[in-house]
């Protein structure tokens, strides 16, 4: 798994790079801009002749854009070169990469290159229209607002309808939450440098980037084993190396028992889709427990689940002696399950107050259970089970800080970690992307998945899935990270056959074997 980058991280690799290694900070400008230039070669086409326009800001992004501006100069492009600042103003290494591309321009005509300095608020109506824009002008320090002279250029690079490549970042995106001030260059490329950073899988950045390419810019394997960050992008080879592999002589109690606590009157399909993705998901067996009244309901529906009445309120939702039969099942287990559509009425609230105090076995809570936990987030400290997941959504997760789900939004990373490493679990926050974060303090970002996936009962095939998984001997976080990349995988491929907008949960749970299958067969070739 790749490291996903901080701006904060990325400064301390490079200056790793740059101070212990010994490696020039201009080699590493050079290897950027040129990583660029092939890139624009390497998607659009021989740049020979066509008009490139490069915009080209004071710092470190302003220096690979004139890198890339040279390398396409010899490629025989047509230049303009943008400058968003006086070139008196650039330093280091920017300053000498500025330098090198007026010293080739001196061999080059009028026409195959020219210098702009672009000044106003508003857009000049002498700038040429171009094959492709290069978006060189802010890094992945920037934040806050886009101003001035700044935010007319973009506003210009925005109308344009060919292509955008932005250098490290769409200019205007935060590096680190991927939010956007007021405004950002929309790319239809992203050239990243190194490793992708935070600000490219977050928030508005997800959509401001476009397609995302990382360029290796020749940093020696010795940094990348350094742990300079903790936020890793799964991938498949990780999670078919953590799949649990069966021997010859397996049977269905040697290869996980998954007990699900879930369901209410109106709220069979939670409990059954729950259910069978954690069989679908390799679990030997599942039982689930429901209110009295729903279980012929499913007992005729789910063929292959277990499932056990419990007594029951009038309103069709546990009561609160439920939980005496439940506990009885719990030797049987190994890994409990609870929340999907159980409600919050009394009865429910009384089952799972008595799960955490009472129940040591793993356990996954999703939906309700995360919605009663939030009437007191403390008992979580107190559960009797060492072993936890959680799986809430922004809002779910929103309930249970007390933190505002814009705000959530934009700390996603740093709010799951705290909340992880505070209640001693592990924090699957369903977002785009869903975020995995362990008690030790990693976090991983989970690339499979689409929009569709956003439709009810997609998030408890999740919770199903995570428990199926971890019964069958997988440690907590890896059943998590692999439960997550799985199930967005299903959804991409149940995309191929239904598209993203009529996608149903009822498509992931279908196509949960062909996406294990997949990950199993990754490493073959």
């Amino acid at each position: 798994m790749e490291p996903v980058l901080t701006s904060a991280g990325m400064k301390a690799l490079d200056r790793y790079a740059i101070n212990v290694l010994g490696i020039p900070s201009i080699a590493l400008m050079e290897n950027a801009g040129k990583g660029v230039a092939d890139a624009v070669r390497r998607h659009y086409g021989d740049p020979a002749g066509k008009l490139i326009v490069v915009f080209c800001g004071k710092g470190n992004n302003g220096g690979d854009a004139f890198v890339a501006a040279r390398h396409l100069l010899g490629q025989g492009a047509r230049l303009c070169i943008v400058l968003m600042k006086d070139p008196a103003q650039l330093k280091g290494d920017a300053k000498k990469s500025y330098k090198l591309l007026k010293n080739f321009a001196q061999n080059a005509s009028p026409e195959q290159i020219t210098f702009f300095r672009w000044r106003s608020s508003r857009a000049p109506v002498n700038l040429p229209e171009p094959d492709v824009v290069i978006d060189g002008i802010f890094g992945t320090g920037f934040s806050g607002n886009v101003t001035g002279a700044h935010k007319s250029a973009i506003d210009w690079i925005n109308t344009f309808r060919g292509k955008i490549v932005s250098i490290d970042i769409p200019s205007g995106v935060n590096g680190d939450d991927g939010t956007v001030g007021n405004v950002a260059v929309s790319a239809s490329h992203t050239v990243t440098m190194g490793y992708k950073k935070t600000g490219l899988m977050l928030n508005d950045g997800m959509t401001y980037a476009g397609t995302i390419e990382v360029v290796d810019i020749s940093l020696p394997r010795l940094i990348k084993k350094r742990p300079v960050s903790e936020q890793l992008m799964l991938d498949k080879e990780s999670i078919r190396k953590w799949l649990p592999v069966r021997s010859a002589q397996v049977h269905k109690h040697s290869v996980g028992k998954v007990l699900v606590v879930a369901g209410s009157r109106g709220f069979t399909g939670a409990a059954a889709l729950t259910s069978v993705a954690s069989m679908r998901s390799g679990a030997g067996s599942a039982m689930l427990t429901v209110p009295a009244s729903v279980h012929p309901v499913l007992a005729r529906k789910l063929l292959e689940v277990i499932v056990l009445p419990l007594p029951e309120n009038a309103d069709g939702t546990f009561s609160g002696d439920a939980f005496e039969a439940l506990e009885r099942r719990f030797s049987w287990a190994d890994v409990l399950v609870a929340g999907p559509g159980l409600s919050t009425e009394q009865g429910p609230v009384q089952v799972v107050r008595k799960i955490l105090e009472r129940c040591a076995l793993p356990m996954v809570l999703d939906a309700d259970a995360l919605n009663i936990i939030s009437e007191n987030p403390r008992i979580l400290s107190r559960r009797s089970s060492k072993e936890c997941i959680l799986t809430p959504h922004i809002g779910e997760f929103s309930r249970l800080t007390g933190v505002g789900s814009a705000e959530i939004a934009r700390k996603r990373i740093s709010l799951a970690s705290e909340f992880a490493k505070k209640f001693k679990l592990t924090l699957v926050l369903k977002c785009a992307p869903t975020i995995v974060a362990s008690d030790d303090g990693s976090v991983y970002l989970n690339p499979t998945g689409n929009p569709g996936m956003a439709t009810a009962g997609s998030g408890d095939v999740l919770t199903g899935m995570i428990g199926g998984l971890w019964a069958q001997g997988m440690g907590r976080v890896e059943a998590a990270c692999a439960a997550v990349y799985i199930h967005g995988l299903a959804g991409d491929l149940a995309r191929i056959e239904f598209g993203e907008r009529g996608l149903l949960a009822g498509d992931i749970l279908q196509y949960l074997p062909s996406a294990i299958e997949q990950v199993e067969e990754s490493s073959a070739a």
